[in-house]
């Protein structure tokens, strides 16, 4: 096993195990709709195994930041459907990364709406709104009652991603979003039956990917994770509280066989995320780049050392639209410009070279 040879997930057929990262690119202006720009910079990337597109918001209210695509108006829809029909015309697969901000975001980002998470915590930061930064806001606690509707949410975008030619859709439980929010102890601190106990923290998480995995198939359907991670207040502390906690959730989904689990963490090696691998018992991709640029030996390491079935990869995808080749070729690579990586225009987006022929 290598990272040229394909591989299966669930109803996807991968040429090879390299897949792209969901990364925020902040190109699809304030109506959130993928244009040519977006299908462009995806198209050039098709020969990844796998793409996962950037984190797309299921509901207006779920937006996080100005620029980021949505799964919401049929405009938005019809520009994944042409992100969809170019990468498949490179022999490529892209599946959707549906992401519900929860408190990441502002009013003056989601159109006025109110800002939900599970508990009414805030962020202690700034965040950029259409307004300049501002600081997060204070979220309402969701109802008990309501979360059947952000549930269904999560569903309904789903399906439009299915209708609209996507491959299959990747659920965003990473990074401090709202997923990731019920599972945190320290973003979460209901008393109903979705806070408190790590089982409990880890049902809506459940719920969703077995609603989602109902609607479209558990073959097209991939959960991505990162405990450990502490970004945004979504702080996991207690090592024994996140491997109960992960735990629980991993053992509510194994049974559903999804497309693939996708762990982002600094130490796939460790007891943790191959604990979590094994209680899944199903394809795991993993992700250990964030705080340094995952690099092709450590990718060839990972899969030769049986430590996980695909490798994820952001930064060096980035600069270099045609990696598979350069990293099959041992070829050099682009670096990349962390001061094009978010905002407008074609620079540090669509326009890294591609090696000659």
């Amino acid at each position: 096993m290598n990272l040229f040879t394909p591989l299966t997930l669930g109803e996807l057929e991968l040429s090879n195990r390299m897949v792209m990262a969901p990364l925020t690119r902040l190109r699809s202006g304030s109506a959130g709709v993928p244009g040519p720009l977006v299908v462009e910079h995806y198209r050039q990337r098709a020969s990844l195994g796998l793409i996962v597109s950037e984190g797309t918001y299921p509901s207006h209210a779920g937006r996080a930041f100005p620029g980021q695509p949505g799964l919401v108006t049929p405009e938005q829809l019809e520009g994944w459907k042409n992100v969809a029909e170019a990468v498949h015309a490179e022999g490529g697969l892209i599946v959707a990364q549906v992401m519900h901000a929860g408190r990441v975001s502002h009013e003056g980002t989601n159109g006025g709406r109110e800002v939900v998470a599970p508990s009414a915590i805030a962020i202690d930061g700034e965040t950029r709104t259409y307004d300049g930064k501002q600081a997060f806001p204070v979220p309402r606690a969701l109802a008990t009652a309501e979360l059947p509707g952000i549930l269904a949410e999560f569903v309904q975008a789903s399906r439009d991603a299915i209708a609209a030619g996507l491959d299959g859709v990747e659920i965003h439980s990473a990074n401090g979003y709202l997923l990731h929010e019920f599972l945190s102890p320290d973003s979460n601190v209901r008393d109903d039956a979705y806070g408190g106990s790590p089982a409990n923290r880890a049902r809506f998480v459940a719920e969703v990917v077995t609603a989602v995995a109902e609607a479209i198939g558990a073959g097209r359907v991939g959960l991505r994770i990162s405990p450990e991670h502490n970004i945004q207040d979504a702080l996991e502390p207690d090592a024994a509280d996140v491997r109960a906690t992960y735990g629980a959730l991993v053992d509510a989904i194994a049974p559903l066989k999804l497309a693939y689990l996708s762990i982002l963490h600094k130490d796939p090696a460790g007891e943790l995320v191959q604990e979590l691998r094994a209680r899944f018992d199903g394809p795991a991709l993993v992700n250990s780049g964030f705080g340094t640029v995952t690099t092709r030996d450590e990718a060839r390491g990972l899969l030769t050392d049986g430590l996980a079935d695909a490798v994820v990869v952001g930064r060096p995808a980035i600069a270099n639209p045609d990696l598979v080749r350069r990293w099959l070729e041992d070829l050099p690579l682009n670096t990349p410009d962390p001061l094009t990586f978010y905002g407008d225009g074609a620079a540090g987006y669509t326009d890294y070279p591609a090696l000659a022929h």
